[in-house]
């Protein structure tokens, strides 16, 4: 029996893109080990590592955290995944890091969630919360009974500074400008499978079926109908 190589995955979308679910679906189905920057930031920031502290400084001063810091974080933790299929998520940010990514490993596939930033920003706008119980209603798919109103205590909802339109179109202009050169160096190479829509449950089964000709579903009960 030949045993498939072992797959080298990275996903990228912007932020409220659906990257969460997708990732949380692919480990799900096909076992992979996920590596998230952003996860492996807040537990070295939280166990006060070398880089952890190092990270904080620059994020405490509302600056980028600089390449071969964010290298050397999850090329450190990559070291220990060689038998394991895996997915990195939001590493790599910038060419720098992609590269320096190349020498360490041969990646196989970049699944990019192309969502439109008109669909992320109704997505993300569309959020309000109740600050005293952290109630959260969202416009679309779960709006309080009265608009602006709390449906328990009848006070005012408000919208955190994350969700107001002008943060949303900054956060996805930032994005934008920052990966755009790295889907490029992707696509130079042939690795780079993007996937259109407005839906996540719509994107998803496209997904699936691509991952399914590089690996088994190890989710038995769900393999006939992926979810």
């Amino acid at each position: 029996m030949v045993v498939p190589p072992l797959l080298r995955a990275v996903i990228m979308g912007p932020p409220g893109s659906g990257k969460g679910t997708i990732s949380a679906r692919i480990i799900k189905h096909f076992g992979v080990k996920h590596l998230s920057s952003g996860d492996l930031l807040r537990d070295n920031m939280q166990k006060k590592t070398e880089v952890g502290i190092l990270a904080k400084s620059y994020i405490d001063q509302g600056k980028l955290i600089p390449d071969d810091i964010m290298t050397q974080l999850m090329l450190n933790e990559i070291k220990g995944l060689d038998q394991y299929n895996w997915l990195l998520d939001g590493f790599p940010r910038t060419v720098a890091q992609a590269e320096a990514l190349d020498k360490e490993c041969c990646i196989d596939t970049v699944i990019d969630l192309d969502v439109p930033f008109e669909t992320i920003k109704c997505r993300l706008t569309a959020r309000w919360i109740h600050p005293a119980s952290g109630r959260v209603y969202n416009l679309e798919f779960s709006p309080p009974k009265v608009q602006g109103i709390d449906d328990v205590t009848g006070e005012p909802l408000v919208q955190r500074d994350d969700d107001k339109p002008e943060t949303v179109s900054k956060r996805l202009q930032a994005y934008d400008a920052q990966t755009k050169p790295v889907l490029e160096y992707y696509r130079k190479k042939g690795l780079l499978k993007s996937f259109s829509g407005t839906e996540t449950n719509k994107i998803w089964p496209h997904i699936y079926a691509f991952l399914q000709t590089k690996l088994p579903d190890v989710s038995q009960k769900d393999a006939v109908n992926p979810r």
